[in-house]
């Protein structure tokens, strides 16, 4: 009987035994998607999957939507997914486009108005020399934030200032987007891309404006000339398999030597002219270089043991180094000379550019007690009736669920004390779900209706304060 074959390269458990008992160390996973995906537009949906891409690789970068898809529908289904950030774009009917950034499953919820955006086809066409397309999305962003916290004081004509814990609140929102970086374990390689978040000071104190902008990081030798850079590239095409790249090699057929490919010919003394060695950079940093060690086999290791046994016992005993000595041998092998580089780092920009407007605060997953509002302030007294509202709701819901499981026990025991067949018992369960939904619609529709309250409540009051 022939024997059955174990995968090993793909299963988990063929290496090894896994711990089922340690912690997971899950990475923040986002979906990006369109509320009414036939009505938002074209532009919107392109922007819709720009922002996927910037979000990768932690987001549903594939995933469609639906017109018959609603909000509930995501939030059921982020908890089996793992999914912890819900973005929403969405339009409106005067063709204003919002973004929503809200946690899952208990919120709370940003509310964005996007007032200016790009596109990345845009910014492409725009650039001299593009990037994308290549290894920098297979890591997550490196994310960049400036000017978040801010100390302006009140304005009495526009109101008070964005309150400190709400802009704390949007502080660790956007940390959480991505996973922490930790600087002593991270390799430098796996940042490739930056993710700047830049806080504008706005006309007003009570404005909270974001830039957002996404990079790719390039880098470059800094201090070789032209030539130089060109053979370093040709040596990473002739190791690759893309045989249109390879075109690019340098032709040194009818060159007499590689000094005249090398050195400018018009420059004295073997000197490279400026312009060439020069890299236009944003900043020069001096970077370790690791350089790759070949392991010995078995074999040679042993001989070369054998080897250095036989000359300690045939050559005198060497003197003890000095303390000084050793330092400086030690140094010596800690910083090889030569395994330090300065590389010059450039940023080209990948999009999509976005200017969002802070609009509104509010807990919950896109319904909820309103924190903040642009446009609407509130006296202490007011914000004392609405939070004694929001009680008044959050009890009389506790108490349908109460009734609800009530209602369920109590249709479970008279099942149990009726003897009903098998058939009969799997035809009542099965009333009894739909039942148990039905209470959840209601619940839910009654919840819909109590929010559509509140809003005109607040549309009346913005109303009651313009005509004032």
């Amino acid at each position: 009987m022939a024997r059955r074959r174990v995968k090993k390269r793909t299963h988990v458990g063929a290496q090894g035994t896994v711990n089922k008992n340690a912690p997971a160390k899950q990475s923040p996973k986002s979906m990006v998607l369109r509320m009414g995906a036939g009505e938002v537009g074209p532009n919107v949906s392109q922007l819709v999957k720009d922002v996927r891409s910037m979000m990768e690789p932690g987001t549903a970068s594939r995933l469609k939507e639906r017109r018959s898809n609603k909000l509930k529908d995501y939030i059921t289904m982020a908890g089996p997914l793992g999914v912890s950030h819900l973005l929403l774009f969405s339009r409106s009917s005067l063709g204003n486009t919002n973004l929503r950034l809200a946690l899952v499953p208990r919120g709370p919820t940003l509310h964005f108005k996007v007032e200016k955006y790009s596109l990345a086809k845009d910014i492409k066409r725009s650039i001299k020399h593009a990037k994308g397309g290549g290894k920098e999305f297979l890591t997550a962003p490196l994310l960049v934030m400036n000017n978040f916290t801010t100390q302006t004081p009140a304005d009495p004509v526009t109101g008070p200032a964005v309150p400190k814990h709400l802009e704390n609140l949007a502080t660790s929102i956007f940390q959480s987007l991505f996973p922490p970086i930790s600087p002593q374990t991270t390799p430098l390689a796996s940042i490739r891309r930056v993710l700047l978040l830049n806080r504008e000071t706005g006309p007003t104190a009570n404005s909270y404006t974001l830039n957002l902008r996404h990079y790719a990081i390039t880098t470059k030798p800094v201090g070789l000339s032209r030539g130089v850079r060109r053979l370093n590239a040709a040596e990473k095409l002739l190791r690759s398999r893309d045989a249109v790249r390879k075109k690019d090699l340098p032709n040194l057929g009818r060159l007499k030597d590689v000094s005249d490919y090398l050195l400018d010919s018009s420059a004295a003394a073997g000197f490279t002219s400026g312009s060439e060695s020069e890299v236009e950079t944003d900043a020069e940093v001096e970077v370790l270089d690791v350089a790759v060690q070949k392991v010995p086999s078995h074999k040679k290791r042993d001989k070369e043991r054998a080897m250095s046994s036989l000359d300690q016992s045939q050559s005198k005993p060497a003197q003890e180094p000095q303390p000084q000595q050793q330092q400086q041998q030690q140094q010596s092998a800690q910083d090889p000379v030569g395994s330090i580089e300065k590389r010059g780092v450039k940023l080209v920009e990948l999009g999509p550019r976005m200017t969002l407007r802070l609009t509104k605060v509010e807990e919950g997953v896109c319904g909820g007690k309103v924190l903040w509002h642009e446009y609407i302030s509130k006296t202490k007294e007011e914000e004392q009736k609405m939070d004694e509202t929001w009680d008044v709701r959050r009890r009389e819901k506790e108490e349908r669920r109460k009734q609800q499981r009530e209602n369920v026990e109590r249709k479970r025991k008279e099942r149990g004390g009726g003897g009903a067949g098998k058939g009969n018992g799997a035809q009542e369960r099965q009333a009894d779900g739909a039942d148990a939904d039905m209470n959840d619609v209601d619940d839910n529709d009654d919840w819909d209706s109590e929010d559509e309250d509140f809003i005109n409540e607040d549309t009346e009051m913005v109303g009651a304060a313009a005509a004032n």
